[in-house]
């Protein structure tokens, strides 16, 4: 093992941010970036990704990628902020097409948010192999949760965003349009077939009360333990409890405000003639 991982935590969204380097070229690549948003009163703050640029300078590390798993709709992403601070290439999973013609009809928004994708640097095809300093990143394409989860596969460590959760809470939810848990179970399915020590980076924990937050499990342990995929839980089961646990959920306060940024890579879209940005509300759609 070579790499370096530090990870951050934003107890607002319960999200967890990890930064991976090479320390023989001192590259890294920030993966799910939390910018921070106050729902009530419209305003953002830095606070969250300042913390990442602080160690990330006090390393002397510079920044190669900055790497979303898929849109998020618990959280915006400071992509966008984190490449005018530190630079670097934002990449996320070419399936975000499908998602830019699932959402932007629904916000209305195709004036300023493009659908082929062109806000991002780098959209990864399945499979595609791609350079972190001199360490190979394998990206996987997960779907279930959204239509274009992706998960990066770093030496013995994957970054799974949503796809799973630690093994006492289990999976992610897949109500969203385009979700699905058929495609969600044939996901969590590709992760648990790597090797038994592979390192699972979670981006979200939920912990129950008297356990610490926590963001690592491997495969073996999830295998053993997670409480709806575990071995021995077949697809049809899987479908039936997750889309059970589904039903009525609410909605994520922050999705409004979140997906209509993160389709733009993390910026709220071009300013009215008052020079200001908004954020739309489609009433009886969601």
């Amino acid at each position: 093992m070579t790499i370096n991982i530090k990870t951050f935590f934003d107890p607002d969204t319960a999200t967890f941010t990890h930064i991976v380097s090479d320390p023989s070229t001192q590259k890294c690549a920030i993966i799910d970036s939390v910018l921070d948003y106050d729902q009530y009163s419209g305003r953002t703050k830095t606070k969250s990704a300042d913390q990442v640029i602080f160690y990330i300078n006090e390393e002397k590390l510079s920044v190669e990628w900055i790497l979303d798993t898929h849109i998020h709709a618990d959280h915006i992403t400071a992509s966008h902020y984190l490449k005018e601070k530190l630079g670097g290439k934002i990449g996320i999973g070419a399936k975000i097409k499908d998602v830019l013609a699932l959402w932007v009809p629904i916000f209305n928004t195709n004036k300023d948010t493009n659908l082929d994708a062109s806000q991002f640097d780098h959209l990864f095809e399945e499979a595609e192999v791609f350079k972190l300093g001199t360490i190979d990143v394998k990206v996987l394409h997960t779907p279930g949760h959204t239509p274009a989860c992706s998960s990066y596969l770093i030496e013995d460590a994957i970054f799974v965003g949503d796809t799973i959760f630690m093994p006492d809470i289990g999976t992610a939810r897949t109500d969203f349009p385009g979700g699905s848990a058929a495609s969600l179970y044939d996901s969590v399915k590709k992760i648990l077939s790597l090797p038994d020590e592979t390192r699972i980076f979670m981006c979200h924990d939920y912990p129950p009360e008297g356990r610490d937050v926590a963001w690592l499990a491997t495969v073996k342990e999830q295998k053993e333990k997670n409480v709806l995929l575990h071995d021995g839980i077949s697809k049809e089961e899987y479908v039936a409890v997750r889309n059970k646990r589904d039903e009525g959920k609410a909605v994520p306060k922050l999705l409004l405000p979140s997906i209509q940024a993160n389709l733009r890579a993390g910026t709220f879209g071009e300013p009215e003639e008052n020079n200001v940005s908004y954020i739309k509300i489609p009433v009886n759609k969601i």
